[in-house]
């Protein structure tokens, strides 16, 4: 093999792919990339045998052949190379140099052969989504993650619904941990045709990987064989090995009936949770929401450091709610949400509290009461 490939080009995609290959496996092969070179083009594959990402990208392509090669060390090489267009070659022995008579890097290889296999499918059926709000909707679940190290699915995945209502087609990933719940939705006008998918559970792992690969333009297209699922664009393609279990029915949990709706300023509270937040400590993270008479007085107390207190004018007529939530749940979602009004729904001191947007309704966090 021997190539010549531009380094923005090059470096752009090596970057993406080190949450890959720098994830600990029983193989070391999988901290290594798989460049295979034919025509105009190089392709290169990666894996961490739960995801795989094969991509194509333009290259002077002088010799065709394949390298495997270390994905940490290649991505330091071309990361601090000097030129703009990278010469790349194998010689004898499965040896590989970069670069020319300037500098030069002479690294070793690995037989091509022992890269595990990609999985290939055939007819799939795929839908369409705008690249941008797929991102939005990944980011705003996998934001939710363990701090365990259960093995269940509903917490280590994200659950992929397609729904119907009002006809219309509602594409939906929703994500827990036990403590808080979110739900990111993408309506279609029109009642799509897809087959009957039903507990898609898909690894947050995986999905944190593809969001790095979504563009801020066009779309992508989504697809289930057997139990994986596919993401691709015109020249890259993700495939994420499914989770098995049954996700948490959370078809009662999302109930806001009887819920008394506050609109907050949302850059407010968010810098209320942050000052409140100073006190915290791995054992003292609560803090209190105290609503009452049109105010929302938030407190935090630490024994072993002190207390602190803060309240805003808020609209509010019901009868006096005191309850204690952890104050990063609310920090991650504030901090994905556009409006700078949010909505704010609360019971009690026992009943789930929902954040939401005023405008964007596709959007819903649910944050459990904690116990003090």
């Amino acid at each position: 093999m021997k190539i010549i490939i531009n380094k923005k080009i090059f470096l752009e995609v090596l970057s993406k792919v080190q949450g890959i290959t720098n994830k600990r496996t029983n193989m070391t092969i999988t901290e290594n990339l798989l460049i295979t070179a034919l025509n105009d083009t190089i392709e290169i594959s990666a894996t961490d045998l739960e995801t795989y990402f094969k991509g194509v990208y333009p290259a002077t392509v002088e010799k065709n052949g394949a390298v495997l090669i270390n994905s940490k060390k290649l991505f330091e090489i071309i990361k601090e190379f000097p030129e703009e267009n990278i010469l790349i070659r194998q010689v004898e022995n499965k040896w590989i140099k970069i670069g020319d008579n300037k500098i030069e890097y002479h690294i070793v290889g690995m037989e091509v052969d022992n890269f595990p296999t990609i999985p290939a499918f055939g007819e799939t059926c795929f839908y369409n989504i705008d690249s941008i709000l797929f991102k939005k909707m990944i980011e705003r679940t996998i934001v939710i993650t363990s701090f365990s190290e259960e093995k269940r699915a509903t917490v280590n995945g994200i659950l992929f619904e397609f729904l119907i209502k009002n006809k219309k087609t509602i594409l939906r990933l929703v994500s827990t941990d036990g403590g808080r719940l979110s739900i990111a939705d993408a309506v279609y006008d029109e009642i799509l045709d897809f087959p009957d998918l039903k507990d898609i559970i898909i690894p947050k792992k995986g999905l944190n990987e593809v969001v790095k690969f979504l563009k801020n333009s066009g779309s992508v297209q989504i697809g289930f064989q057997e139990n994986y699922c596919i993401i691709k664009n015109d020249n890259e393609v993700i495939i994420i090995r499914l989770l098995e279990g049954t996700f948490l029915d959370y078809g009662g949990i999302i109930n806001k009936e009887n819920h008394h709706i506050i609109n907050i300023d949302k850059q407010k509270l968010l810098m209320m949770l942050k000052r409140m937040s100073i006190l915290a400590s791995d054992v003292y993270n609560a803090v209190i929401f105290d609503i009452q008479n049109d105010k929302l007085i938030i407190s935090s107390t630490n024994p072993t450091i002190g207390e602190s207190k803060e309240e805003m004018d808020i609209e509010f007529t019901g009868k006096h709610i005191q309850v204690a939530y952890n104050p990063k749940f609310y920090m991650d979602t504030i901090n994905l949400m556009d409006d700078e009004i949010v909505l704010l729904y609360v019971l009690d001191e026992k009943d789930p509290a929902f954040l939401e947007e005023t405008t964007d309704k596709n959007y819903l966090s649910i944050i459990m009461p904690m116990k003090v």
